[in-house]
């Protein structure tokens, strides 16, 4: 089966299908909505063939349907009728919990994707589950008002990493994982890594997104 997988980011939306090497960037943005994204996405993949789409999408998402609408996007996303636009069948997971698959090596896994936000998801025996950690509270806000992209670009990567270093050590501290994946574009900026964590790639979205269709993982 061919798949196409659909990384939508508060930056950029990441297209690429089953056979190919090199993804295509969609700049997205706070309007971007999905009647934006949609002529889009057929447009740049118009030379690629597809029976099959996964998205990742950066919110709650459960039993394939978007819960809630994002923080870092435009509206209409949760009465969206992405199937009916695309004709073929669609599987919709949180970002995070996408990229966690792609980065899954089968111990109980905490995923943290430092980016626009923060994204963040366990995966137990095959067993994906979405976390909302990132909006947890933390000092005077919450994990993402102090790791994302908006804190970074206004304080500095010395504050900004110490502050990743902080939420790594609370969530596991209450999630007990086996192993902690750091993924997400701004985790290659870290100088260091903490302990028990291991660096992932954002190739692994993608990787996540085939897995969906070719492994048998709950989520």
């Amino acid at each position: 089966m061919n798949i196409l997988v659909v990384d939508i980011g508060g930056s950029n939306v990441k297209i690429l299908a089953s056979g190919h090497t090199q993804r295509i960037k969609i700049p997205s943005g706070n309007d971007f909505s999905p009647e934006h994204m949609v002529p889009l996405i057929k447009q740049e993949a118009s030379h690629w063939e597809y029976e099959a789409i996964t998205m990742g999408f950066p919110g709650k998402v459960k039993n394939n349907q978007i819960l809630s609408e994002p923080v870092n996007l435009g509206h209409g996303w949760e009465t969206y009728d992405f199937e009916g636009v695309f004709d073929c069948p669609v599987k919709i997971i949180n970002d995070a919990a996408m990229q966690a698959i792609g980065s899954y090596e089968g111990k109980k896994m905490l995923f943290l994707g430092l980016g626009t936000g923060l994204g963040t998801a366990m995966v137990v025996g095959n067993t994906v589950i979405p976390i909302e950690g990132g909006h947890l509270p933390y000092r005077k806000s919450t994990f993402e008002s102090y790791v994302g992209k908006a804190y970074y670009a206004k304080n500095g990567h010395k504050k900004w990493e110490k502050h990743v270093f902080k939420t790594v050590e609370i969530l596991a501290d209450a999630l007990q994982p086996d192993d902690i994946v750091l993924g997400g574009g701004n985790s290659k900026i870290l100088t260091k890594l903490p302990d028990g964590c291991r660096l992932g790639s954002n190739k692994n979205a993608f990787k996540g997104g085939f897995r969906m269709w070719e492994e048998d993982f709950i989520y």
